[in-house]
């Protein structure tokens, strides 16, 4: 296909020549709707630094006319999938997709999509999946109108900002204890190995230096060596080493909202106003993931864990200024119990999925059509 300036040529990413011209891009490219207030990712001088972690991971990279106009990039893993007659199956991950904003609605995306899902069928891949938010109608139009991707899961992503000038209270009725790699490793193949998209490589998650640990959460009074009567465990990834994230298009009066909050929280504590922190500089984030427990007290542990989290991200001001956790969208419980400021969370992102073998075609409609499982294990890595 032409497009006035030449012929488009997609290709894999080369850290030499390519680094420079995909910062630039990432510059200019916002995340999120633009008709509202959106994230621009800063990715610290590298740019493949959202996959890197992953098992196999590929960029690739749009030119025309020797002008970088689009990046996209994938994941490959094996996830626990419902689907028979196994329950494995090999999966690739769409992200970072990015069109330079002169040369959208051209096809461009759609090209780089169909090259990255070549690359997966080349890797034996069963079935591709991408999120994105309820309301991005681009996003939407694209992957399911054009692309034939189907609606599969609607998980919830709550957001807490951290204040930096007052701690979270955990309850002296409980007991926090950080467990070792191997013990979390065999707690989470015990509890969660049969839920969906559970990463058969949990191992290498736990043992990454991003993960800042495992915490257990339970009745004082009770060991952790006998099974406790109520529990709650979570890990936390710290997401701003890879890459910074900041705040853009928002309105004037927002902006003068926040710093005014801030001056108040630092000079007039007393008042015990919440503060906001400042969005429109680069920030980074601690990621929540592999929340589960059983029990009566499951709602109130995990709410000291996350306040456990909280005070630990409150002693890195330059580090993290929000916390960020996602768990399937029919996990009501854990809802209700994780901190989150409703107006900066999300009640339902979108994931929509696709099958690349035939005989798999079939089975997607049964994957979308049965019950979610109650939790949802989100690769922090992604």
């Amino acid at each position: 296909m032409g497009y006035g300036s030449g012929e488009l040529i997609i290709r894999s990413y080369n850290a030499q020549n390519d680094r420079v011209r995909v910062e630039g891009l990432e510059s200019i490219c916002e995340v999120g709707p633009a008709d509202k207030p959106f994230l621009f990712t800063d990715t610290l001088g590298d740019p493949i630094c959202r996959i890197k972690n992953s098992p196999i991971y590929n960029m690739l990279v749009a030119e025309l006319g020797g002008q970088l106009v689009g990046v996209i990039q994938g994941t490959i893993k094996l996830v626990t999938l419902h689907k028979p007659p196994k329950n494995v199956a090999k999966v690739g991950y769409i992200l970072g997709l990015r069109v330079a904003p002169a040369y959208r609605r051209h096809g461009i995306g759609s090209r780089l999509v169909t090259k990255l899902e070549e690359w997966f069928v080349a890797c034996d891949v069963d079935y591709t999946y991408m999120a994105t938010e309820k309301d991005n109608e681009a996003s939407y139009k694209l992957f399911v109108n054009k692309l034939g991707y189907v609606k599969f899961r609607t998980p919830a992503i709550l957001v807490n900002p951290v204040n930096h000038h007052r701690s979270s209270q955990i309850s002296s009725n409980f007991k926090l204890t950080k467990l070792k790699i191997e013990e979390a490793e065999s707690l989470y193949r015990k509890y969660l190995s049969s839920t969906e998209f559970f990463p058969i490589d949990i191992g290498n998650i736990l043992r990454n230096k991003l993960s800042l640990g495992t915490w257990v959460s339970y009745p004082k009074g009770e060991t952790w060596g006998k099974v406790p009567t109520s529990w709650a465990m979570l890990s936390v990834w710290n997401s701003g080493e890879l890459f910074k994230l900041r705040l853009g298009n928002v309105p004037i009066s927002c902006f003068m909202y926040t710093k005014s909050s801030q001056l108040i929280q630092k000079f007039l504590p007393c008042f015990k106003l919440p503060s906001i922190p400042d969005f429109f500089n680069p920030f980074g984030f601690y990621f929540i993931y592999g929340v589960y427990g059983e029990g009566p007290l499951y709602g109130k542990l995990v709410k000291s864990l996350c306040n456990f989290v909280h005070n630990m991200a409150s002693s890195k001001p330059k580090d993290c200024k929000v916390i960020v956790t996602e768990i399937g969208g029919n996990d009501t419980r854990s809802k209700l119990h994780i901190p989150h400021r409703k107006s900066m969370s999300c009640s339902e992102d979108l994931w929509c999925i696709k099958s690349l073998k035939n005989e798999d075609r079939k089975s997607v409609h049964k994957l979308t059509t049965m019950p979610p499982t109650r939790a949802l294990f989100v690769d922090p890595r992604e």
